[in-house]
């Protein structure tokens, strides 16, 4: 499973250098403006990774961060409001949008993973053995299996329903076997188990829930399955009261190449493979 999931996924690996360790960093100066809010998606909080990034950022620059894991949709309509003074989302056709319509005036991208289709080892549907993430749209539909969707307007809500439509599939709302809980991945997986049903999710949420989720993949691998993340700066001339220094200091941070480091490694030593791929400097189509 994991091979066909390398076609999709590139990691480029940053080798650090260096015998002895630097001398301790000073304090950094504190900011104008030290607190500021995130807006992003659940499957980054969710994963663990920032419990990783943010503190680091907070030590090495100042900034107090809150964050609000919602979905990239809920994300960005935080940031439409001024509600937020960055986002970090995954939902490349939303997020141009956003920027399109002067709410945003920076997108960068920062890191990729994958989606994966999961559920019951039992697989009523028979996906086993499908080849395109179409096909086993399509088999769900016809088989009326189980499926738990997150229906909260999040980028993988939105992901998920364009599955649909490229399997040829009337949007299946409604339906008996169609179940929403309105909720972030994390709790969608717990649902999924619960009612041994398929559902669509990022892999790093599914490594971080292993033994929670307990639904084998099904279907990994397919090029429409690729999970690019991007942090968005919004535009202070259309938002006046947002963090734009604090915004571009976590930007900046994103794209250091230490940064870039730890996304690269994180869940190497708990799950023995990375979570995330980091891309900064690579062009944002790659989410296209």
């Amino acid at each position: 499973m994991l091979a066909a999931a390398g076609a999709v996924i590139v990691a480029f690996s940053l080798i650090a250098c260096g015998d002895t360790e630097p001398a301790a960093s000073p304090m950094p100066p504190k900011p104008a403006r030290p607190d500021m809010i995130l807006a992003t998606t659940t499957s980054t909080q969710d994963s663990g990774l920032l419990d990783v990034l943010v503190p680091t950022f907070q030590k090495v620059t100042g900034y107090q961060v809150k964050v609000i894991a919602v979905g990239s949709g809920a994300a960005m309509q935080m940031g439409e409001r001024g509600d937020a003074d960055v986002l970090l989302v995954h939902s490349p056709a939303a997020e141009e949008k956003f920027v399109a319509d002067g709410f945003g005036i920076e997108r960068t991208l920062i890191m990729h993973n994958d989606f994966v289709v999961i559920g019951p080892a039992a697989d009523p549907a028979g996906l086993k053995g499908s080849k395109t993430v179409a096909e086993v749209m399509k088999k769900i539909a016809d088989k009326k299996a189980t499926f738990v969707s997150r229906g909260d307007n999040s980028g993988t809500d939105v992901l998920e329903k364009n599955l649909w439509k490229a399997g040829g599939v009337t949007a299946p709302k409604g339906q008996s076997w169609y179940l929403e809980t309105g909720q972030g991945m994390g709790a969608t997986l717990t649902v999924a188990r619960e009612k041994q049903g398929y559902t669509v999710t990022d892999r790093a949420t599914l490594l971080a829930f292993t033994g929670k989720a307990d639904l084998p993949v099904l279907l990994e691998g397919d090029p429409a399955l690729l999970n690019v993340y991007h942090v968005i700066v919004p535009n202070p001339a259309k938002l006046p009261k947002t963090n734009t220094e604090g915004a571009r200091a976590f930007k900046d941070f994103l794209v250091k190449a230490e940064t870039q480091k730890m996304i690269g490694d994180f869940g190497k030593e708990k799950y023995g493979q990375a979570l995330f791929f980091a891309d900064a400097g690579k062009p944002n189509s790659l989410g296209r």
